[in-house]
């Protein structure tokens, strides 16, 4: 895959880099780690500027995660309480619970929006949660181009620092991302366990009324 994406972008140069970042962020197996540092790279060996591959690369990220925010726009809340109606008893959910997490995401989704626009894979999932909850479209982009922004500008100015030696990035990615992924882990396992505990307490609390 990765020579695929180097002669893409060697072929085609701002809209290779463009095009690689959009489908990066619709199939997260297309690693940003490898077109944004080589993004930069090239930068040192071609015509290629430094503020061109970011406004490329910026606008290729967009494009993904504006298509992405509105698949979610599609599958919104009531619809996964209709789901939830036929299903719920099989999943062990209730349709409370999609209204708690929506809400949880109406309070809380735009710094979540920031921070996984910097996590690799979630940076580009994160956005069909922000369309299901109905997110402001004006606000999702904000949060979406600061966090993409960010991402992009370290990535390719690591990539054009080392210049050759680009490719050594993805070991620095891989152990960011495994860091990451692990706190994420953990807290889901948290919140999972307090939620469960709530939801023990409230069947007891219910209980003891009847």
């Amino acid at each position: 895959m990765k020579t695929w994406i180097t002669d893409i972008m060697e072929q085609f140069g701002y809209f290779g880099i463009f095009l690689m970042l959009a489908l990066e962020n619709i199939f997260p197996p297309i690693p940003s780690e490898i077109i944004l540092p080589f993004g930069g790279f090239m930068t040192t060996t071609s015509g290629l500027t430094i503020p061109g591959v970011l406004v490329a690369s910026t606008l290729g990220s967009l494009l993904g995660a504006v298509i992405l925010y509105w698949i979610g726009r599609l599958l919104d809340v009531e619809r996964l309480e209709r789901i939830v109606d036929r299903w719920g008893g099989i999943i062990r959910i209730k349709k409370s619970d999609i209204r708690k997490a929506d809400a949880w995401f109406d309070k809380y989704g735009y710094w979540t929006v920031l921070f996984c626009r910097m996590v690799p894979l979630v940076r580009s999932l994160i956005s069909i949660p922000a369309g299901m909850s109905g997110m402001k479209f004006g606000v999702f982009m904000i949060f979406t181009t600061i966090g993409t922004l960010g991402w992009n500008t370290l990535l390719v100015m690591l990539g054009a620092a080392l210049g050759e030696n680009w490719e050594d990035i993805g070991g620095y990615i891989e152990t960011y991302s495994n860091f990451v992924y692990a706190l994420l882990a953990v807290g889901m396992v948290v919140l999972g366990v307090l939620f469960f505990r709530k939801r023990k307490r409230g069947g007891k609390t219910a209980g003891n009324v009847d």
